[in-house]
């Protein structure tokens, strides 16, 4: 499994890349897309949605099941990953390349685990 550094990670296992004070990359962690299994679509969140964190953000569905993917923190949808439309997979194949959303004006990214504290989490699963 792979937990890099410079990522802030929730227990439902999404990833937060801050790029400022207030905006920010998410996705779901490697740990993720092995649960998951093979991903074959993606709901994704409407560019200007108001999300809160810890509710769904969008929704995945794999081989195995559709599961929501949990906003990690609150804001607004500034935008989001089209090419996954098409490409699902990259989930898969780069899940910390393959971002879902941007989220700008962000409001509440309290509770987040540094790469230490998620990897003791996915070892205890």
């Amino acid at each position: 499994m792979n937990f890099p550094a410079e990522l802030k990670y929730t227990r439902t296992h999404e990833w937060v890349n801050m790029l400022d004070d207030t905006t920010a990359l998410v996705g779901i962690t490697d740990f993720a897309q092995s649960e998951l299994g093979d991903l074959v679509f993606i709901n994704l969140p409407t560019v200007g949605t108001s999300v809160v964190r810890g509710t769904p953000l969008c929704d995945a569905e794999s081989v195995k099941a559709v599961s929501d993917i949990n906003a990690p923190v609150s804001g607004e949808v500034a935008e989001v990953n089209e090419e996954l439309l098409d490409a699902p997979e990259k989930l898969n194949e780069d899940p910390y390349g393959a971002w879902i959303a941007k989220i700008e004006n962000i409001t509440d990214f309290t509770d987040l685990l540094d790469a230490a504290a998620y990897q003791a989490l996915t070892e205890e699963a």
